[in-house]
């Protein structure tokens, strides 16, 4: 069926998309950039139902009414601390993503849905663990995988076995229409904000029922 499930690695697109505001609008740009999410939430189910979408990542108390707004839209968030010292500042959020996604893959048994996964992160493919190999247990069991990420960030692997398995979907396509950069904080040079752009859906690979593989 198409109904998606939306697993949101939002670390990773943030940071990612921080180097690229710097590299395309300037170092001020990296500390002004935000993601628009009801864009990139859309971009990734492309107006197909909802099944369940779930956001995982560490984010300060300050950004707390960003991650209102992606609850708002419906979204599952959940937030870590990335202060704890003993662990890697992704390893928690990872892991809650990627059991979410096996409890669906178990729960949804033999009447599987697609997967939309907003990462680019394909660390642990190689000791069987990661989002990678979680996505090819659920594509054995039936799934339709879609990948989005920033293309030069992506795990090279991870990419090449999305596009001959499901779909890759390169955000950097859709930049001025997922990241919006807010006014220049007091105290700095003046810079004025950048609205996003309209989200053209026209542009995104065409998702069709051979696309399972």
């Amino acid at each position: 069926m198409d109904r998606v499930f939306v697993y949101w690695d939002n670390s990773n697109i943030f940071y990612v998309a921080q180097r690229l505001a710097e590299q395309q609008e300037g170092p001020d740009a990296r500390y002004r950039v935000r993601i628009d999410f009801d864009n990139l939430l859309r971009l990734a189910h492309a107006d197909r139902p909802v099944e369940q979408a779930i956001a995982a990542g560490s984010v300060p108390p300050e950004l707390r009414h960003l991650w209102n707004r992606m609850e708002s839209l419906g979204v599952n968030v959940q937030l870590f601390d990335r202060g704890r010292p003993e662990r890697g500042e992704q390893e928690v959020p990872d892991r809650v993503l990627q059991l979410r996604m096996l409890e669906h893959g178990w729960d949804y048994n033999g009447d599987p849905g697609i997967v939309a996964l907003l990462t680019g992160d394909g660390a642990g493919y190689m000791e069987g663990t990661g989002f990678h190999s979680t996505l090819e247990r659920m594509h054995t069991r039936g799934w339709r995988i879609e990948i989005l990420s920033w293309a030069y960030s992506c795990n090279q692997r991870m990419r090449g076995w999305a596009e001959r398995n499901g779909i890759f979907v390169a955000l950097d396509d859709f930049y001025d229409s997922i990241t919006f950069l807010e006014p220049s904080r007091p105290g700095h040079e003046l810079a004025p904000p950048r609205y996003v752009e309209p989200l053209d859906l026209s542009r995104r690979p065409q998702v069709t029922p051979t696309d399972s593989g």
